[in-house]
């Protein structure tokens, strides 16, 4: 199985072989994946390593690395809104959360590429897991628009937010909603949650479909159009501009212990 990395900023997922189609998730810089097959037209189709989600995305996002820089997997993440690195000894803007797999002191070679980091970095395993963190992790995003898909600080869903934010504490969560929902512990009630917990919502056929992260037992952060701060009660979510109730609540998880 051909071993891969993403080599450019973000990389669209698309459902299939075709700009045309759904994009279901993305890449971003640094992330490695596996090359399922090829079409026409420069796409393949690939399996991310994090959350084993696969779609299609163009040749020209990805390239090869070896057997041995995939099993050791991404570990050092950028922690800053944009971040220089050098690709091939040409300047590269990343964005937040993008990976640095492969990388020693500062250079990594993937077959015939090269890249030079000099930036901060930030290990997610060497992080306590703390509502606070999480806090600051979630207001990086502040004002970042929904984007269906999107995963990245210049646009993201609202799976992908959460998602992203566990990721910066060393915690896997899938890619979608419904999925994440099967992970964690349940928390019987609003009042009893923590800041970090994930309060999931569902639509009038009783589908999760929205997550967001709570800050307190009336506060949460998620993305809704983009990410904002919205009160929160044991029906639901309250837009805090209109007063208006846009999310029913279904059930709240909770994924570390302080």
């Amino acid at each position: 199985m051909p071993y891969a990395v993403c080599c450019v900023p973000v990389s669209p997922l698309r459902a299939e072989p075709s700009h045309r189609s759904e994009m279901v998730t993305q890449q971003l810089f640094g992330e490695p994946c596996e090359i399922l097959e090829r079409e026409k037209d420069h796409w393949v189709k690939i399996r991310c390593q994090y959350d084993n989600y696969e779609g299609w995305c163009q040749d020209s996002h990805v390239t090869s690395i070896d057997e041995e820089q995939f099993r050791k997997g991404e570990r050092h993440l950028t922690p800053e809104w944009v971040n220089e690195l050098e690709y091939n000894s040409h300047q590269m803007m990343v964005p937040f959360g993008s990976s640095l797999t492969a990388m020693k002191n500062g250079n990594a070679i993937w077959r015939r590429n090269t890249v030079h980091y000099k930036g901060k970095t930030w290990d997610p395993y060497e992080i306590k897991p703390s509502g606070k963190i999480i806090k600051q992790l979630a207001f990086k995003f502040y004002n970042t628009p929904y984007l269906w898909g999107g995963k990245s600080i210049f646009g993201i869903d609202c799976s992908g937010f959460a998602q992203t934010v566990y990721k910066f504490i060393g915690i896997p969560l899938l890619r979608d909603t419904y999925q994440q929902a099967t992970q964690g512990e349940v928390i019987g009630f609003l009042q009893e949650a923590k800041c970090g917990d994930l309060a999931f919502f569902d639509n009038e056929d009783r589908r999760i479909t929205h997550v967001g992260i709570l800050l307190n037992s009336h506060e949460i952060i998620h993305a809704s159009g983009k990410v904002r701060v919205d009160k929160i009660d044991s029906q639901g979510i309250v837009n805090s501009e209109t007063a208006q109730r846009t999310h029913q609540l279904r059930i709240i998880k909770r994924y570390f212990e302080e």
